[in-house]
C-alpha cells in the first residue's frame, strides 16, 4: 500500500478507509485464515453421513401430499360415502341429515388421481379451515385400515402468494442497496443452503450441537458478511468480533441451559423429535438454536461499529485511537438500548400466543415466569443481549486497532505561532 508523504501527511481518497499499517491487518487476515481452515476441517469432521436416518413418524411411509383447487362449497348435510374419496361427476349424497357441516368439492391436481375429485367434509371448529371455491390447497393422501385411498385437508397451497412477496422484497433490496442489496440476497441463500445441507443432516445425524452449530454459523458469516460488505479489513475486523461473539454466545448459552436446566420440551415440535427422532438430543437442538438465532443480531450491531470506527478515523487524521473507541462506543450504545429491546420484544411477539394461555390460566405469575417455556424465551433473551452488549466494545477494538494500528501516530497538521494548548 502506498502512502503519500505530501500534505497532511496521509493518503486516503474520498470514501476509503484512513491509511493502515500492515501488522495489524496482516495479524486480523491471519487468524481469519486460521479460523477458516478450522471450520473447513471442523465441517469436514461433521458432514453427515449418506445414510438414511430411520424415524418413527407417524405421518411416514406411504404418506404424500397432492395439490387440489376448491371448485365448490356448501354448507350442508355431511356423511357421504364419498368423502375423501377420490371420483368423477358428483359425490353420492350422504344417506341421513345427523349433522352438518362445510361441504367443499376438490379437484385433483396431482398424482395417480389427477383429473379427478374429492369431497372433504369438514365441522366447522376453532382451528379448522373455513375453505371458498378457488382455494389452492394440499391434501394428505393416505390408505384407511382397509387400504382404500383416503384424501383429508393438510394445508393451504401458498407457493404463488409466498413467491410474489419473496420477489416484492427482492426486488425493494435490490432497488434501495443495488449491487450491496443483490449480494446480501445471495448471502441469505447461502445460509439457508448451509442450514438444509449441513446443519440440519449433521443434528440429525447426531453429531454435537455446539460444533455444528459454530462451524455452520461461521460459514455463514463468512459468506454473508463478505458477499454483502465486500472484501476489505472494515468487514474483516466485523467478521472477528462477530465470530469471537458467536464463541461466546455458545459458551453463555451452554452455561444458561445447565444452570436453568431448560429441556425444550415444552414446544410441541421438540417433543414430536424426541418422540420420532431419536437421534437428535433436545438440549443440543436448544443449544443450536440459541447460537444460530444471535448471528443475524450480532452482524448488524458488528458492521455497524466497525464501519463507525473505520469512517471516525477517516473524518479526523489526528484522532487517537483512545478518541476514536470513545466516540464508536457511544454510537454503540445507543445500538445497544435499542436493539436489546428489539431482541426481547421480537421473542415476546413470538411467544404472545403462549402468555396469552398462561394469562388466563390464573397460575402465579413466578410459576409463568419459571415454566420451561417462558424461561426458555427469558434465557434466550439474557444470552443473545450479553452477546450483543459485549460484541460492542471487542469489535469497536479490533476495528480500532485496524483504522488506526498501533505505532501509527494521528497527523498534526502545522501550527502558526508556537505550541498552544486547548
Amino acid at each position: 500500500m502506498t502512502t503519500h508523504g505530501h500534505g497532511h501527511g496521509h493518503g486516503h481518497g474520498h470514501g476509503e478507509p484512513a491509511p493502515l499499517g500492515t501488522a495489524a491487518a496482516t495479524v486480523v487476515v491471519t487468524i481469519l485464515g486460521i479460523i477458516a481452515a478450522a471450520v473447513a476441517v471442523g465441517a469436514v469432521m461433521l458432514w453427515p453421513s449418506t445414510e438414511q436416518i430411520q424415524t418413527k413418524l407417524p405421518l411416514s411411509g406411504d404418506v404424500v401430499t397432492e395439490s387440489g383447487t376448491v371448485t365448490a362449497h356448501e354448507f350442508g348435510s355431511c356423511g357421504s360415502v364419498s368423502a375423501g374419496t377420490a371420483f368423477t361427476g358428483n359425490p353420492v349424497p350422504p344417506e341421513t341429515d345427523a349433522y352438518q357441516c362445510e361441504r367443499s368439492i376438490v379437484d385433483i391436481e396431482s398424482g395417480e388421481d389427477e383429473g379427478m375429485r374429492t369431497l372433504l367434509e369438514i365441522i366447522p371448529n376453532p382451528g379448522q379451515p373455513s375453505l371458498h371455491v378457488g382455494d389452492d390447497i394440499r391434501m394428505l393422501r393416505q390408505p384407511d385400515i382397509n387400504g382404500t385411498i383416503q384424501y383429508s385437508f393438510e394445508d393451504y397451497s401458498r407457493g404463488l402468494p409466498l413467491a410474489l412477496i419473496t420477489l416484492a422484497f427482492a426486488a425493494v433490496v435490490i432497488a434501495i442497496a443495488r449491487w450491496r442489496g443483490l449480494r446480501a440476497l445471495i448471502g441469505i441463500v447461502v445460509a439457508f443452503a448451509v442450514l438444509v445441507v449441513f446443519m440440519l443432516p449433521a443434528l440429525l445425524d447426531g453429531k454435537p450441537a455446539i460444533p455444528v452449530a459454530l462451524v455452520g454459523g461461521s460459514i455463514i458469516l463468512y459468506a454473508v458478511l463478505y458477499l454483502a460488505h465486500g472484501v476489505s479489513l472494515r468487514t474483516s475486523s466485523a467478521l472477528l468480533g462477530t465470530l469471537a461473539s458467536m464463541m461466546l454466545a455458545a459458551v453463555l448459552s451452554y452455561g444458561a441451559i445447565g444452570l436453568t436446566k431448560l429441556t425444550g420440551l415444552s414446544e410441541e415440535q421438540n417433543t414430536d423429535v424426541q418422540a420420532y427422532i431419536g437421534t437428535v438430543s433436545i438440549t443440543g437442538l436448544l443449544l443450536a438454536g440459541f447460537i444460530i438465532g444471535s448471528l443475524g443480531v450480532l452482524n448488524d450491531v458488528t458492521i455497524t461499529q466497525a464501519s463507525s470506527a473505520f469512517e471516525l478515523a477517516e473524518l479526523d487524521p489526528n484522532a487517537n485511537r483512545r478518541n476514536i473507541f470513545a466516540s464508536a462506543m457511544r454510537v454503540g450504545r445507543d445500538h445497544i438500548a435499542s436493539t436489546v429491546y428489539t431482541l426481547v420484544l421480537a421473542y415476546a411477539g413470538g411467544a404472545l400466543p403462549l402468555l396469552l394461555l398462561f394469562s388466563v390460566s390464573g397460575r402465579p405469575i413466578q410459576d409463568v415466569l419459571t415454566s420451561d417455556a417462558v424461561a426458555t424465551e427469558i434465557t434466550r433473551s439474557a444470552v443473545g443481549g450479553i452477546a450483543l452488549a459485549l460484541s460492542v466494545p471487542l469489535t469497536t477494538g479490533i476495528a480500532v486497532l485496524l483504522a488506526r494500528p498501533l505505532g501509527s501516530a494521528p497527523t498534526t497538521p502545522a501550527r502558526r505561532g508556537g505550541r498552544h494548548s486547548r
